[in-house]
């Protein structure tokens, strides 16, 4: 599907489900009538009643569709009052050449800050120069790491032997609680008197860490009934799964999908479409490299954040840490190269199927089932795509010049 057709349908199908009005001051009561019961009414009344007292502005975030459509809602919320809208662009056409993503994608990408899209649509420009970036799924799981404290290390050593001995039962236990995850590792680390269990799920198509926690949960059952050695206590997470966190360890190894992507950009391309050179290109990153080293960053990359997010508000997923590369080859053209160890990505479930996602997902052709892996590859596209173009504005000296000319005063 075109993209002008992807975007034509969605309009349409907003159009038959009635445009949401500018905000306006209309009565609460009519905002929500048809709700489902007057206990949903009340709620939404009380709700909105504490976010006038802190002089808020409601109607901007309870407007009619949002209140019409809080049954979708409210399967990923609590205390439910509206939405917030936020600006969505287009950047591409993105070439990606993927094992599972494959073409030239037009990317929604949903964010508040200027100069963001024409950066990345800049970036998608030079790929397209380059023929595309190849991209590849190097690895792919989701981890929970349960924690368990003894009286003394013996005791946790113990611990560590007999749950390796445990292997296939404890597969078995967390297997059961989905259809779809699968366990594929299983370490235990003792540290002192704690024991650390990591278990490696592969989620497929799901993020998946609701998935990972349920199972984790079931092998803390399976291990409290039946442990020789008992802990004094049990921990779902003990934080060693880097879960919400950037880390040593997930740069090191895998949290979703370890995803690379590479291109070479003539050096023509360069000149004409950044206005500057490869080897400054390089130069420039070989001085960004030891400045992350001496910050302490986790990772070498100049704004991965950026185009991810926007991704992600556009389509659910989270994380942001990796490397980037740039080199001159002996030709003269650029090498460029990303890294990316934790690219959490869905396709099915969680927040998916809620409105906005899902219309950005299918305007990629990327909802559903079997799609997970694209879309990992497409994240790492894009974020190829906005480190050349970062990188370009500051070695030309366009950086400052652009954000003062297109950011818009608030």
């Amino acid at each position: 599907m075109s993209l002008s057709s992807a975007i034509e349908k969605q309009v349409l199908a907003a159009a038959v489900d009635a445009p949401a009005p500018a905000p306006n001051k209309t009565p609460l009561h009519r905002s929500i009538h048809g709700a489902e019961s007057e206990g949903e009414v009340e709620g939404i009344r009380a709700r909105r009643r504490r976010f006038q007292a802190s002089r808020f502005a409601p109607p901007e975030i309870a407007d009619r569709v949002s209140i019409r459509r809080r049954a979708v809602y409210c399967r990923n919320i609590e205390n439910y009052v509206g939405t917030v809208k936020v600006p969505v662009g287009i950047v591409g056409p993105l070439p990606v050449n993927g094992r599972f993503a494959e073409g030239g994608f037009m990317v929604p990408l949903a964010t508040t800050e200027a100069t963001l899209i024409a950066s990345y649509n800049r970036g998608a420009k030079l790929l397209t120069c380059a023929g595309g970036c190849t991209v590849r799924v190097l690895d792919q799981g989701v981890s929970r790491a349960p924690g368990f404290v003894f009286a003394a290390a013996p005791e946790a050593l113990e611990f560590a032997g007999w749950v390796e001995s445990q292997t296939q039962a404890i597969r078995q236990t967390a297997e059961a609680t989905t259809r779809h995850g699968r366990l594929t590792r299983m370490t235990c680390i003792p540290e002192g008197n704690y024991a650390f269990l990591e278990l490696l799920f592969d989620t497929r198509d799901a993020s998946g860490q609701n998935m990972v926690t349920i199972a984790a949960q079931a092998v803390c059952d399976y291990i409290g009934r039946r442990s020789p050695v008992r802990p004094l206590s049990v921990y779902i997470e003990s934080n060693f799964s880097g879960d919400k966190k950037a880390s040593l360890r997930t740069l090191h190894s895998v949290r979703g999908r370890k995803v690379s992507a590479e291109a070479v950009i003539p050096e023509a391309c360069v000149r004409t479409g950044l206005h500057t050179t490869p080897a400054e290109m390089e130069r420039y990153y070989r001085m960004a490299a030891v400045a992350c080293s001496m910050a302490g960053t986790f990772g070498t990359q100049g704004h991965f954040a950026n185009g991810l997010a926007a991704l992600y508000l556009a389509c659910v997923a989270e994380s942001a840490i990796g490397h980037t590369r740039l080199e001159v080859l002996p030709g003269g053209d650029l090498y460029c190269s990303v890294n990316l160890p934790g690219v959490m990505v869905a396709t099915v479930g969680g927040g998916t199927a809620l409105p906005s996602q899902k219309a950005c997902l299918e305007t990629l052709g990327l909802y559903g089932p079997g799609k997970a892996p694209a879309l990992a590859e497409l994240a790492a596209a894009l974020c190829l795509a906005g480190e050349i173009s970062i990188v370009g504005a500051i070695c030309a000296g366009e950086f400052t010049r652009a954000h003062r000319q297109m950011a818009r005063p608030s």
